[in-house]
């Protein structure tokens, strides 16, 4: 692999992992709770953002309380654990993982889901080796990414890490890159929401963003970087952005 080959930096829900049922279904049982009434997923996704409460803000036509805030948290997470299990991967997602590996090329997760959450499902399904570091959400629930993306591109530059890799290892292998040849220049970040496109632009990186999650293809267009239905796609434009 050449040095600053293109690396791509995954998101995790919504993207590498299709939850779209979890996450409505925790939505509207969480909604339940409260009073509020149900959401359609189209609605979901035009007035999706982040921060989380900015969100309820276009929901309720005011931003909730701290309080209101934690309520709608633990309510939405609860339920989402129960709904996450009937959940997989997004369609080829295995095999362009696998692809990109083989291909010499390097690739890493940076989720906003908690980190001790994320690591166990990695490994379950069966698609750690293919990575150089998985990073979770460390901190609390409904910010946005751009500070946590600095962070992984930096451990990213400086070496692998243990507790940053779901497999378990202390070190990169061949087969997997030279993480100190990562360059955020030529990294790419495809993810599922706007917020994924403000973090890459915050780094230094480039971003693409696919439509099979948590926004509708009109507002994934406002973050003026390339829009695709498929994750074949978003790694072709990949390939093209950082070549």
């Amino acid at each position: 692999m050449g040095t600053h080959a293109t690396h791509i930096v995954w998101d995790w829900n919504g993207t590498l992992f299709h939850d779209t049922e979890a996450v409505m279904g925790a939505t509207n049982a969480a909604f339940a709770e409260l009073g509020l009434p149900p959401i359609t997923l189209d609605r979901y996704r035009e007035l999706y953002c982040v921060p989380i409460p900015k969100f309820y803000e276009r929901l309720l036509g005011r931003l909730p309380t701290d309080a209101e805030w934690l309520v709608m948290d633990e309510a939405f997470h609860r339920h989402y654990a129960v709904h996450r299990p009937a959940c997989g991967l997004a369609e080829g997602a295995e095999a362009l993982l696998e692809s990109w590996q083989l291909a010499g090329r390097s690739q890493s997760i940076l989720s906003m889901y908690g980190h001790d959450e994320l690591m166990p499902l990695v490994r379950d399904f069966g698609i750690a080796s293919r990575f150089l570091r998985v990073d979770g959400r460390t901190g609390p629930s409904g910010g946005g990414k751009s500070e946590y993306m600095v962070r992984h591109l930096a451990a990213l530059a400086a070496g692998p890490s243990g507790a940053a890799r779901p497999d378990g290892a202390g070190r990169t292998d061949p087969a997997r890159g030279e993480a100190a040849r990562i360059d955020p220049a030529r990294t790419v970040v495809i993810g599922d929401a706007v917020d994924d496109a403000v973090a890459a632009r915050h780094a230094g990186a480039h971003a693409v963003l696919y439509t099979g999650g948590s926004h509708s293809r009109s507002s994934l267009a406002a973050a003026g970087v390339p829009v695709v239905d498929t994750l074949a796609e978003a790694v072709e434009a990949a390939k093209e952005i950082a070549a």
